[in-house]
């Protein structure tokens, strides 16, 4: 099997690795800077466990209320005296900053976790956040690569390699085949780019071609994955060198820190071969599980198989994709039905 030492194969020392299923690095501590009733908050997700992102995030949006409201009232907040119409204004601030309504709603997500957590320690009894009303989503048609533009991509990063190492001998071979087996794991599973960096070299079962994820909150799903997608892997061990035990990392980030890949990582090289692809360099890693789904549809792949391979809480989440088979299969419709 892969996990298996081969000779020219090394097995990289213990003590230099950071283990894969962990929580992805915090750039500070999780209260710094904040006072203390948001420190208290953070510090109470940073300890139940919560995802960094989400920790990150909520640290963000609580600080950028906090510097609005010393802005605009020449004071730091008392969160417990803070009135719902505190909150309109605020509301109104970020509309005239145009920034997204996905953003507005993601601060507010926040201000709300942070008011149920000071019910919880009794520091007051209702939110003033409860009831306001927040601008709708806006409904977005999910952007996706078509078949033939990801078997492009796909072969980007062998064509890439080609013509790198015939301008420079000592060019890293195992990196190209990191990055292929990259672009085949997150397609042919619909990963989501923190899922991918998460994936331990024991979350693989090679017989049954499925693969472990940790998705969203903790929750595990199994996913298959695809031979090309586990090929693709073996070559990039073979290639780096590298014979992972079951808690080491699918994809290190390089020779000197054999920790997890990061998401930016991968972010800056999905954009490398989108442009030698010809292809829209600022699509991002979530394109490809947006065209994993589709095309799962496409063929004829009911909604919820499709969900529980996405790992989606709801199917709500999980019904945008349904727009795009819709109307694909009205211009079918009308291109061939003779009574249309």
């Amino acid at each position: 099997m892969p996990q298996r030492e081969e000779p020219g194969r090394a097995t990289l020392p213990r003590n230099r690795l950071l283990k894969c299923a962990a929580t992805p690095r915090r750039d500070e501590p999780a209260g710094e800077g904040m006072d203390p009733a948001a420190a208290k908050f953070l510090e109470h997700l940073a300890a139940r466990g919560g995802s960094a992102y989400t920790e990150r995030n909520y640290r963000q949006a609580l600080r950028q209320f906090a510097a609005w409201h010393k802005e605009q009232r020449g004071a730091p907040p008392d969160w417990a005296a803070l009135r719902r119409d505190d909150f309109r204004d605020f509301l109104r601030f970020l509309g005239r900053s145009r920034i997204s309504r996905a953003a507005i709603q993601l601060r507010f997500s926040a201000l709300r976790s942070f008011y149920k957590f000071l019910i919880r320690q009794g520091v007051l009894e209702t939110s003033p956040i409860r009831n306001l009303s927040l601008p709708k989503l806006e409904k977005r048609v999910p952007v996706f690569l078509t078949v033939k533009q990801v078997e492009t991509l796909a072969e980007a990063p062998a064509r890439e390699f080609k013509r790198a190492a015939a301008a420079d001998a000592d060019v890293d071979p195992g990196l190209y085949f990191r990055d292929a087996a990259i672009l085949e794991v997150i397609y042919s599973c619909g990963l989501r780019v923190s899922e991918l960096c998460q994936l331990c070299a024991g979350d693989i079962d090679w017989p049954q071609q499925l693969v472990r994820v940790r998705g969203k909150g903790k929750k595990e799903r199994l996913t298959p994955v695809g031979r090309p997608a586990l090929d693709g892997i073996e070559a990039y061990w073979k290639h780096a060198g590298y014979a992972p035990g079951p808690e080491m990392p699918v994809f290190f980030a390089n020779a000197k820190r054999v920790g997890p890949l990061s998401p930016r990582t991968v972010q800056l090289r999905l954009k490398k071969y989108l442009r030698a692809a010809g292809l829209d360099p600022s699509l991002t890693p979530h394109k490809l599980r947006h065209s994993f789904a589709t095309h799962l549809l496409d063929a004829g792949a009911d909604l919820r198989s499709v969900q529980e391979l996405l790992g989606h809480a709801h199917l709500v989440t999980t019904q945008v994709y349904t727009h795009v088979t819709t109307e694909r299969l009205k211009r079918a419709y009308n291109k061939a039905h003779p009574r249309a």
